[in-house]
């Protein structure tokens, strides 16, 4: 029976004990990181084993390849990708263009991941930042105002789709204003709910269709000054569910992530007990896979029926002009190259 959690893994192989842990525990899916990525035969291996041990091929496989900072697989394993920032650069601003060349770069990723048995990516980014917000999003943005960057992830996320890829948007409802890193420190955003709702949870609003979201670790203090979005059921009822109108798979951010505070499996139960469906954790060590596991549910209800909703995004790919898209990937990397070096 599946249960309500998404996993890391060790290494490039999947050990006896992980391959026990998944067999017992029939995790909805794996995530991999560059600790998991040698070769493409190898990343293949391993997803292969790993939906073996599990038991099924209906299981999420994700990795975070959004280009820039954020990608697991670089040359020579996977393209070199521009930050999001870049595509709006390369365009002189105009977001139709923009969107257009980002919409062809991640149909393309889109093929490179499923070649390797990967069917779930961890983009778009849709937080706006601003002057003065930690660096952590930074030009993983792809720009500073609520339009463009929903139009841009949008793209990003129609292309990776057609591509059989499930995208997942982040990090909702917005980690632009973090004055900190979620990974190491618990931010709090003090802007009013107003201006809240007018920028930061804008993008997520017109992608409130999209099949899939993870979770920020950020306290919005006029909404819920006690818990992290993560941890809230008022933000996830109030703002995700409700004003924004996101009703797609609720994945956390990662519960190992130093923003949250307790022990693993409390932090597994108060992610779901606030609204989240599932509990992401990323960093591949058994003993906190096994009390992340053991504070989870089984799959059922409406979070069985939104998995089933992400799920058939991964079964159908359309055709597209893999040449046009090769060329518009190359035409932003070489402009962000001539940018660097004048």
């Amino acid at each position: 029976m599946r249960h309500a959690f998404i996993t890391g893994l060790a290494g490039p192989e999947l050990g006896p004990d992980e391959a026990l842990f998944l067999r017992e525990t029939e995790p909805v899916g794996i995530i991999l990181f560059a600790r998991n990525c040698v070769s493409h035969e190898q990343i293949r291996r391993l997803v292969n084993d790993a939906l073996q041990a599990i038991g099924s091929d209906e299981v999420l496989t994700l990795i975070d390849q959004e280009g820039g900072r954020v990608q697991r697989l670089r040359p020579p394993l996977g393209r070199a990708l521009p930050p999001g920032r870049a595509y709006l650069t390369a365009a002189g601003g105009d977001v139709a263009p923009a969107a257009k060349s980002a919409e062809l770069v991640y149909r393309l990723l889109a093929d490179d991941l499923r070649a390797l048995g990967l069917n779930t990516d961890c983009a778009p980014v849709l937080d706006v930042p601003v002057m003065g917000s930690h660096n952590i999003i930074g030009d993983r943005a792809y720009a500073t105002a609520a339009a463009p960057v929903a139009e841009l992830g949008l793209s990003v996320a129609k292309g990776l789709a057609a591509g059989g890829v499930l995208p997942v948007i982040k990090h909702i409802p917005g980690h632009g204003r973090a004055v900190c890193d979620s990974h190491i420190e618990l931010p709090t955003v003090d802007a009013s709910a107003d201006e809240l709702a007018a920028s930061d949870f804008a993008p997520f609003k017109a992608a409130a269709h999209l099949p899939a979201a993870m979770t920020a670790h950020v306290v919005y203090s006029s909404i819920d000054p006690d818990e992290p979005a993560t941890t809230s059921s008022k933000v996830i009822s109030e703002v995700i569910r409700g004003a924004i109108g996101f009703d797609g798979l609720l994945m956390s951010d990662d519960v190992s992530m130093q923003a949250l505070t307790g022990s693993l499996r409390s932090r597994a139960e108060r992610a779901l007990a606030a609204g989240c469906d599932v509990a992401l954790h990323c960093n591949g060590r058994l003993d906190e896979m096994q009390l992340v596991a053991s504070g989870v549910p089984s799959l059922d209800g409406e979070a069985a029926r939104r998995f089933d909703v992400a799920w058939r995004t991964t079964t159908a790919v359309e055709p597209y002009d893999k040449a046009e898209a090769e060329a518009a990937l190359a035409q932003i990397l070489d402009q962000g190259s001539a940018a660097e070096s004048v």
